[in-house]
């Protein structure tokens, strides 16, 4: 599956121009992601089906002029969204060579991603 992870940090949060949208500031895997409803993320892999729900803890929300922020979670707020698919992102290639010594060594890794549409911000 080519292109299954964005190629670009902007990619990450794929989220319209509307300024009036809720938009929340959420944590999975030790990293934090800005979401609307209806954008998609990638998030580390975790253990969910495609079409399985997941929920998000929540650490700061915008609504419109409003903006509250938790501490270090926003009580009674919620991210909740859909697992859509299990994916791997581009093969990074990693080289080790040592000059003299005839040793060169090429390998790759494949990061495991899940992607994510996020349904609905409550709070």
């Amino acid at each position: 599956m080519r292109n299954a992870q964005p190629s670009a940090p902007g990619e990450y949060f794929q989220g319209g121009a509307d300024r009036t949208a809720t938009t929340a500031i959420v944590t999975s895997g030790g990293k934090q992601y800005k979401v609307e409803e209806g954008s998609v993320i990638y998030i580390d892999k975790v253990e969910k089906q495609p079409e399985d729900s997941i929920s998000f803890d929540v650490l700061m929300v915008i609504d419109g002029e409003n903006t509250r922020i938790g501490n270090p979670t926003v009580a009674g707020a919620r991210v909740e969204g859909k697992v859509v698919a299990q994916v791997k992102g581009e093969k990074i290639l990693v080289g080790k060579y040592k000059s003299k010594k005839n040793f060169d060594r090429k390998t790759g890794h494949r990061q495991s991603y899940t992607k994510v549409e996020i349904t609905a911000i409550v709070g």
